[in-house]
């Protein structure tokens, strides 16, 4: 899969980079960290990964990339939220007035399971990625509250949508990089080596 999906970004400025770049390479595909306009100007996919979301909205605008990394994902570049990252990417989170990029029409609830579940590892049913449950990692994971008519639930916990995808976007709850098992990874993998076709097509 690797000489197809291009070259995935991981947005470096705060949180899990290091094992999102670690499960990345594991697939064998090329993934570099982004820290700049520049570095954003040469990947085909971004990853923001979890960490603190009110942190990383003041980071975008201090590093001057949540402008681009807008315009990128409007012209139709895969985008994929985790944890943190779906509060980032979503239009807007519930019970508080949090910026956000606003980019995926859901809104969002942070530290949603409570905190008996701040950390949880659930067998999780995903039927995108096969019959077999997916171990995912739960930590202060938000929930979806409300999702737009152009967005497809993709996995569910306890009711509530924790995968979700909106064309080019992904966004899910919990941390798949976290776990042994990369089938989410393959799975935005072949969104960005699907993006690059079709950009390939355009351009033919």
């Amino acid at each position: 899969m690797g000489t197809n999906a291009g070259t995935v970004g991981v947005l470096a400025l705060q949180g899990d980079v290091v094992e999102h770049l670690a499960a990345l390479k594991e697939s064998g595909v090329q993934a570099v960290p982004v820290k700049s306009k520049e570095d954003l100007g040469r990947v085909d996919g971004l990853i923001i990964p979890g960490g603190e979301s009110t942190t990383v909205m003041k980071l975008l605008d201090r590093f001057e990339l949540a402008e681009p990394v807008i315009a990128r994902t409007r012209e139709g570049m895969p985008l994929w939220g985790t944890c943190m990252g779906m509060i980032v990417v979503a239009r807007d989170v519930t019970g508080t007035q949090q910026p956000t990029l606003g980019l995926m029409d859901i809104s969002v609830r942070r530290n949603a399971f409570g905190r008996q579940n701040e950390s949880a590892e659930v067998s999780l049913p995903i039927p995108v990625l096969g019959g077999k449950n997916f171990p995912a990692v739960f930590i202060r994971a938000p929930w979806v509250e409300r999702a737009g008519r152009a967005v497809e639930v993709l996995a569910e916990r306890d009711g509530r949508a924790v995968m979700v995808r909106q064309e080019n976007m992904l966004a899910t709850s919990f941390h798949p990089e976290l776990s042994g098992d990369r089938r989410v990874h393959e799975y935005f993998m072949r969104m960005v080596s699907d993006a690059l076709v079709g950009k390939r097509r355009k351009i033919a």
